[in-house]
């Protein structure tokens, strides 16, 4: 099954999308936040049924010592609201270090700075999601 990841930034949302048999996440779209979350929510949803995903997963920004600060309390807060528009499950998931992964590994790339910045919140929501695949229990080939 295809899962779609949520990287939630209150200027951008960074999109990625799982493979068919939810082994690896790809880097789909940034979403410019319009001042319209209803119409960022339909942005959403659009390609979540254009990839044909069954469950969506958003990451929370927890705090480092893993409890709920202010953004993961706005994150939580939005989810809440993403969850009320769609039939698909919506889970969270502790999405800490995954900008700072993101970065790093663009950095290696040897990317600029400002390339960087175009696609850093779909990179993150990439790597918050194939953390999120990683932890899910596989089927096994008997």
């Amino acid at each position: 099954m295809r899962a779609l990841g949520i990287d939630l930034g209150t200027r951008r949302v960074g999109v990625a999308v799982s493979d068919p048999g939810g082994v690896l996440a790809s880097p789909v779209e940034v979403i410019a936040r319009c001042g319209d979350e209803a119409r960022d929510h339909r942005r959403i949803l659009e390609i979540a049924e254009e990839y044909e995903v069954g469950r969506i997963v958003v990451g929370l920004p927890l705090s480092l010592d893993g409890s709920m600060g202010p953004a993961a309390t706005a994150a939580m807060a939005e989810t809440e609201r993403l969850r009320a528009t769609t039939d698909l499950p919506v889970d969270t998931y502790d999405e800490r270090f995954t900008t700072v992964t993101a970065d790093r590994s663009l950095m290696e790339r040897k990317m600029k700075a400002d390339a960087r910045r175009r696609v850093i919140d779909k990179v993150a929501a990439a790597v918050m999601l194939q953390a999120w695949l990683d932890g899910q229990p596989r089927e096994s080939a008997d």
